[in-house]
């Protein structure tokens, strides 16, 4: 039988890419040594009909462009320094659209304080956007640095993306996440110096807690820690969703989640959402707000997959 990369999965085929180069770093960024700091470097493919909802602005995906890459700078505890954005959009697309993305680009990289200083244009049958983050950090925030005891925990409530996606309405704060995220660059820099690892959410929590772990090493969530209101509950049971789902597998929050020591964490000055321990199960695990305790599945948004 011949494999297709459908049937492995993009986080598979990027462990393919690593083994066979020993200068990656399998970490959100790659890390290089420069001038007695490191060079932080991230780049991330868009694509409209995988990445951006129907109901998206196109201003909107020119400043998503910007913060999925900055949020990976975040997630290292990196200044940024530079953003090149290469961009791929049909011949017969409207003049005014190509500048609403660009205008979105523009404002994002202000918002973020990094400065466009480059990139390349294309022609493609549908809008693909690539951006390049650049950054600075004397003491990258590693994802899986973590040891037993530590407290696992994310800069703001997930799962609010995940049932935006699912609605109609523009006007409530789901749809505001999922259509306008934001990436948490200054969380990032002040956790760098708190904080024993850092990753941003993305795929959905299930799937970067996998992501980080470690043989040895296992991770035990809390549902009544998660602070799911009950609004959320009766929205995603209106839909017919499981709430749960929507949390631990879809992502797009771009909160980090992070690991601390008890002792940093009353240092820590900034706000967080406390959700779990680092534990040796060598399991991913759930704490129900019933008291049973479940496997979480390994799984999340995943490119290649056939559906």
């Amino acid at each position: 039988m011949t494999l297709k990369v459908s049937d492995i999965g993009e986080k598979e085929l990027v462990r393919n890419i690593i083994s066979h180069s020993r200068d990656i770093t399998p970490d959100d960024t790659a890390i290089t040594d420069f001038n007695n700091t490191n060079l932080i470097s991230t780049c991330d493919m868009l694509i409209q009909s995988r990445h951006f909802p129907g109901n998206m602005s196109y201003f909107d995906m020119g400043f998503k462009a910007v913060t999925v890459n900055v949020s990976d700078l975040a997630a290292m505890g990196a200044e940024p320094i530079g953003f090149l954005l290469a961009i791929a959009i049909p011949k017969d697309m409207e003049l005014e659209y190509f500048k609403e993305i660009i205008h979105g680009v523009l404002n994002a990289c202000s918002y973020y304080s990094i400065p466009l200083i480059g990139g390349d244009t294309n022609e493609a049958s549908e809008i693909i956007i690539t951006g390049t983050a650049l950054g600075l950090t004397d003491k990258p925030l590693m994802k899986d640095t973590y040891q037993k005891g530590d407290l696992i925990a994310i800069t703001g409530n997930i799962g609010l993306a995940a049932l935006g996606f699912e609605m109609d309405t523009f006007d409530n704060v789901y749809v505001k996440h999922a259509l306008k995220p934001e990436a948490r660059l200054k969380e990032g820099l002040i956790l760098k110096d708190y904080a024993t690892s850092a990753t941003d959410i993305t795929d959905g929590l299930a799937s970067e807690l996998y992501e980080i772990k470690r043989d040895g090493f296992g991770f035990m969530i809390y549902e009544d820690m998660l602070k799911v209101s009950d609004e959320y509950k009766n929205l995603a049971g209106e839909l017919g969703l499981d709430y749960l789902d929507l949390i631990l597998h879809v992502g797009e929050d771009f909160e980090l989640l992070f690991t601390i020591s008890k002792e940093n964490l009353e240092k820590l000055p900034i706000d967080c959402i406390v959700i779990g321990e680092v534990t040796d199960s060598d399991v991913v695990e759930l704490t129900l707000e019933n008291g049973y305790v479940e496997r979480i599945e390994n799984k999340g948004y995943e490119h290649y997959v056939s559906e």
